[in-house]
């Protein structure tokens, strides 16, 4: 064989190991789908002691213009993000106007499917009140602003889809940069210990909305969404606890679609409680840290 052939044939196998890599690399991103969401897979810049650190969380994604947001909508931790699986479908979801489109959720993860929202959504809803096993948080709703985000709450209240489950992530500004209390996984055991939590979802998939128009600050609730993959959202969703959480501001990947009102001290004696380190927590991002406190939503219902 000569030098050149030589030269040819490992040039070959590198790239082969390369390509394997990378679609290990699908693969595990796949699995831990939403175990980076807000916080631990989102793209964010979080200062902590004066050193500024890229982190990602929740999603991040190519295109953020709210044209590409549902169409109903009115006039309009610290580490690395793995790769995104091909199989999660980020592109925009058709639907007419003053309509909302829901898509199959396509990337694999666990799901409790209780069938899809209505496409007409109700632009009447005012507030969601969780009722926890630690007392009520009462939202204020953004519903003209996220007219089918609200949509989904709605019809997933009505399905009883969050009645039992557990917040399986509490993110600490000390671990991850953010505060907030994730929840929304109808899978999820909150334990610290399942290797799955932050992975469970609706069955289904819908646009962003109003991306910066609400700022993450403390008590503003948003959705979660894996990393790198827009238009993604489900039934996952956070709850600011601090105004640390603001650096997600600078990509606003996550939709916001409300402010608590009522309840916000709860999530403060959650996290003076503290988090339990999942050590198989995929990425080691702190994506499935569940509160020591727990936290167990009994019921959620919209009212006008």
């Amino acid at each position: 064989m000569s030098g050149d052939d030589r030269q040819s044939e490992l040039a070959q196998q590198h790239k082969e190991r390369q390509a394997q890599r990378a679609a290990d690399e699908r693969r595990s991103a796949s699995r831990a789908k939403r175990n980076v969401t807000v916080g631990a897979g989102i793209g964010i810049v979080v200062v902590i002691g004066g050193i500024v650190a890229a982190t990602t969380l929740l999603g991040g994604g190519d295109d953020k213009d709210p044209a590409n947001a549902a169409a109903a909508t009115p006039g309009a931790s610290a580490s690395s993000s793995p790769a995104v699986s091909p199989s999660i479908s980020t592109s925009a979801a058709p639907a007419k106007p003053g309509e909302c489109a829901y898509r199959d959720d396509d990337s694999g993860s666990p799901a409790k499917d209780v069938g899809r929202p209505p496409a007409k959504p109700n632009l009447g809803w005012k507030t969601m009140t969780l009722a926890t096993n630690r007392g009520d948080i009462v939202i204020d709703l953004a519903t003209q602003k996220a007219p089918c985000t609200v949509n989904s709450f709605a019809y997933l209240a009505k399905k009883n889809f969050f009645d039992g489950t557990r917040c399986h992530r509490l993110a600490m500004p000390e671990a991850t940069g953010l505060a907030m209390l994730q929840c929304g996984d109808p899978l999820a055991k909150g334990d610290g210990k399942s290797k799955t939590d932050g992975q469970g979802s609706s069955g289904y998939l819908f646009n962003d909305e109003n991306l910066r128009g609400m700022s993450y600050t403390r008590g503003t609730v948003f959705m979660a969404q894996a990393a790198e993959a827009a238009n993604s959202n489900g039934s996952q969703f956070a709850i600011s606890f601090g105004d640390d959480t603001t650096a997600l501001d600078s990509e606003a990947a996550y939709t916001p679609f409300g402010k608590v009102s009522k309840g916000i001290e709860i999530l403060d004696e959650v996290a003076k409680g503290g988090f339990i380190k999942n050590e198989g927590d995929v990425n080691d991002t702190g994506g499935a840290h569940a509160p020591k406190l727990s936290v167990i939503i009994k019921d959620v219902s919209l009212a006008k």
